[in-house]
């Protein structure tokens, strides 16, 4: 369908418009915050299960593992459903299923029990992020892809803070590891409420017919087509730079999920108290969210040829230092150096968690456009989450044979070659542009 086909609107169907976009950037922006309250808190539990069931770091990584494999699954099914149903539909119906897993999770005793209810949650989480960039293709214009969508990923970031220091300050109360799982979903209950009030999966369903939100760029190959989900898919990988974008993907997705799961974990093995490494493991989401926003809005204003990805790979080169830095203070076994390992985390927050959320974020709507947003994402975080997978499980098997010392140094080892990735995505984006001139 071409672009004049969709109306201009008036003074009034543009006020109407502009309120139910914010509103709906603003359920996008906190509804994934409330995810979050019902994901991270499954790492600030991991010192607490281990000290209740006796868990080793293996064994808790089996949970990690098999989650992960659950969220891929989800990833790889509910993004190309988004498509077809709509992100909205999705986004709410996985915050229903997190929130039951999340209070049927209070019932356990065993680690087969740990792990499976732990799966059925995670594959509802996977649904979030496919319905949520759903909705912000059909709202926002393709020119703001990088400043919407470094905004929108805060969210992840912002919301392993606040998960993380809601889960620490639950610990600190010596309310027990049950209560981690029976008050975030309270308060995700409450977030559903608002978000199904007060959002709309698009334009179209506030003024029909309306060109609100396409901007000059609505002549994207997939909306003109309405190709259905298998045809996205094929004409989707066809594309070098989106097969680059699943590489990428898999890497930096490998790297975040080892931070994700066992940050507090860690820090309690070098010797810290588990509340206080609990709310010092915040400081890697926290600095992330800094990275994010700046990566966003300086590809946005001064990316050449649309080129995001030098600024990424320039970026996870500060990523391979700080990582070798957490090694080697780490290898020392001096418990004097465990604030500073705790700043080296943060900033390997502040240089991945930018360019990684490009991956799932404004590249894959600049790539896909809103139509198929939801099966481009389904497919790089999918792919992503096997990596996290793998990473997970190898992590916990690692630090209990060799030590958190081998398991950053092999980290830093992996981000050489995520730096390599974005530097060849780099290219491919100036190719792209030197043959459209």
């Amino acid at each position: 369908m071409s672009s004049e086909a969709f109306a201009t609107p008036n003074y009034e169907q543009l006020k109407k418009l502009t309120n139910w976009r914010k509103s709906t950037f603003l359920v996008c922006l906190f509804g994934y915050v409330g995810y979050y309250l019902c994901r991270k808190n499954i790492s600030a539990a991991f010192p607490l299960l281990a000290t209740e069931f006796n868990f080793s770091n293996t064994q808790l990584g089996l949970i990690a593992f098999y989650s992960e494999i659950a969220y891929a699954i989800g990833k790889f099914i509910n993004g190309p459903l988004a498509d077809k149903v709509g992100g909205k539909k999705i986004f709410l119906l996985g915050m229903i299923g997190a929130i039951v897993s999340n209070l049927v999770f209070t019932l356990g005793h065993s680690l087969i029990f740990f792990i499976i209810t732990w799966c059925v949650c995670r594959y509802f989480l996977s649904m979030g992020w496919g319905g949520l960039t759903k909705m912000i293709g059909h709202w926002y214009e393709p020119s703001k892809n990088g400043t919407v969508m470094g905004f929108i990923s805060l969210n992840f970031q912002f919301g392993g803070v606040v998960a993380t220091l809601f889960a620490g300050f639950l610990v600190a109360q010596n309310l027990g590891w049950r209560s981690i799982f029976i008050y975030p979903p309270i308060v995700l209950l409450l977030i559903f409420i608002w978000s199904f009030f007060g959002s709309k999966e698009s334009p179209e369903e506030v003024i029909k017919g309306t060109n609100f939100g396409k901007g000059e760029h609505f002549s994207h190959t997939f909306e003109k087509k309405n190709l259905d989900s298998k045809s996205i898919i094929k004409s989707l990988l066809k594309m070098k730079i989106y097969r680059n974008l699943l590489v990428f993907s898999f890497l930096t997705t490998f790297l975040r999920s080892i931070f994700f799961f066992w940050t507090p974990k860690l820090l309690v093995d070098i010797g810290m108290g588990a509340s206080n490494a609990i709310l010092k493991s915040a400081l890697f989401p926290l600095l992330g969210c800094l990275g994010t926003i700046i990566l966003g809005y300086y590809t946005d204003h001064h990316a050449k040829n649309g080129d995001r990805a030098k600024a990424m790979w320039i970026m996870l080169l500060g990523l391979i230092i700080s990582l070798f830095m957490v090694s080697y203070l780490m290898s020392s076994g001096n418990m004097a150096n465990n604030n500073l390992i705790v700043v080296f985390i943060g900033m390997c927050g502040f240089f991945l968690l930018g360019p990684y959320s490009m991956s799932s974020g404004c590249l894959t709507l600049d790539i896909a456009g809103g139509e198929a947003a939801g099966s481009a994402t389904g497919m790089i975080d999918g792919l992503g989450y096997i990596g996290g997978a793998i990473a997970v499980w190898g992590a916990g098997k690692l630090s209990d044979n060799l030590g958190w010392s081998q398991v950053f140094f092999i980290l830093a080892i992996c981000s050489i070659f995520a730096t390599i990735s974005a530097y060849f995505m780099s290219q491919e984006f100036q190719r792209k542009y030197l043959n459209k001139n």
